[in-house]
């Protein structure tokens, strides 16, 4: 009898849940090479995953891909996130006053998470990014935050176990250079992402203090680099601490 190890069939199920996710519609052949299983082990997997809903298979096409389930379940993991609905009022303002797009993003180990966004209506030309997206915290603006209120001895850490990487010409790789631009940050009270995840890109973000105990979060202004020059900058750094601090005040945080 063959001896099933359930980790390496959970394992399995999230892999193929994930590979549709990034893929979308795929045919058995090619998800069984990209999984690396075999053709029936991975039609086993796709029948589980229909039998609970989390998979749909096209009648003409014969495709599979995942269905809104996981959304639903998604949807109902930020229902019960406090933060979104205490800060959202203040970046629907922070959007409109500053014409640009603005996120929510909570800290998530080596990541920053997007758990809400607002767009301005003023500005035609807008950013691709969607809630439950993930950035790492070292490239990216409200990462840096979140970071800057650790001590140095955490950040370390952190860097170690992320894969440091050149995403960008702009992005920093040298944890020396990277801790005094953490020192900035504490100074100032804010953070840039300076084309550093994304060319072309640069955000301007601060944290948020956790209450009762709870994750770090941190929001973000960004627009391209041609709607964000320096000058631009000190615009909004006023408008960023100010709305840092009007969510503070009503978490109690401050």
């Amino acid at each position: 009898m063959e001896n099933k190890n359930p980790i390496q069939v959970s394992e399995r199920i999230f892999h193929t849940i994930e590979h549709l996710a990034q893929s979308g519609p795929t045919g058995l052949q090619d998800l069984s090479n990209e999984l690396g299983l075999n053709k029936s082990t991975v039609h086993r997997i796709l029948n589980s995953l229909i039998c609970m809903d989390y998979v749909r298979q096209d009648s003409e096409t014969l495709k599979y891909s995942l269905s809104f389930k996981l959304c639903k379940i998604a949807n109902q993991v930020l229902s019960h996130n406090d933060m979104i609905d205490i800060a959202r009022p203040y970046i629907r303002q922070l959007a409109e006053l500053s014409g640009e797009t603005v996120h929510l993003v909570q800290i998530d180990g080596l990541y920053a998470v997007y758990i809400d966004k607002v767009e301005s209506s003023r500005n035609a030309v807008r950013l691709v990014s969607m809630v439950g997206k993930s950035i790492p915290l070292y490239c990216s603006g409200v990462g840096k935050a979140m970071l800057a209120d650790m001590p140095d001895e955490r950040i370390q850490s952190i860097w170690e176990q992320s894969e440091i990487k050149k995403i960008t010409e702009s992005t920093i790789t040298d944890f020396g250079k990277f801790l005094d631009l953490i020192k900035d940050i504490r100074k100032d009270g804010y953070a840039l992402d300076n084309e550093e995840n994304e060319p072309g890109v640069r955000c301007i973000a601060v944290s948020l203090k956790s209450f009762h105990s709870g994750p770090s979060y941190a929001i973000s202004i960004s627009a391209p680099k041609d709607r964000m020059d320096n000058c631009r900058i000190n615009e909004l750094k006023e408008l960023v601490l100010d709305t840092k601090e009007k969510i503070a005040l009503e978490t109690g945080s401050l």
